[in-house]
């Protein structure tokens, strides 16, 4: 039932307790108490919105950058990864397999805001030994949402 009450909360955290429990065939105070654990221990870490910025008039560029990172003895990738995450800029971090180790996916109002904080924070770190830097240029799903037809100008342009 654990794995249920999370996946139904994952894929709508709208729903409310008495929604919850209705589908499981549940009491809400049961489903009450199961969230406020999950809460409480971490397991649920938050709840977001997933917005379609693109229809919208806000102006901004995400951007996955690829580090090579030179791992610390006795800590691995933990520290560099410590000093990267708190960064207001970086909104996801993974330690990843294959040819490059951390990938971090950030968000700037420019691309040059993007490549300045590349060059001046990231690749600055003392253990970062190389970077590559990919630009956003649309998102189709994300988060196992699809997101809809790209906007597009008289010209045929996306907006």
């Amino acid at each position: 039932m654990t794995d249920n009450i999370l996946s139904l909360l994952e894929s709508d955290a709208r729903l409310t307790p008495e929604q919850i429990a209705a589908m499981c065939n549940k009491e809400v105070g049961d489903i009450r108490k199961m969230i406020s654990e999950y809460e409480q221990t971490g397991v649920i870490l938050g709840y977001k919105a997933l917005i379609d910025w693109d229809k919208t008039d806000r102006e901004y560029v995400s951007a996955l950058i690829e580090l090579k990172i030179s791992p610390q003895r006795d800590r691995g990738f933990d520290r560099v990864a410590e000093l990267i995450y708190h960064y207001p800029e970086v909104q996801s971090l993974y330690l990843m397999s294959g040819s490059f180790d951390l990938a971090v996916m950030i968000e700037g109002r420019t691309m040059r805001e993007v490549a300045y904080f590349v060059a001046a924070k990231l690749a600055t770190l003392e253990d970062v030994v190389a970077t590559a830097t990919h630009f956003v240029l649309r998102k189709y799903k994300d988060k196992g949402v699809i997101y809809g037809p790209a906007v597009v100008d008289e010209r045929g342009n996306c907006l």
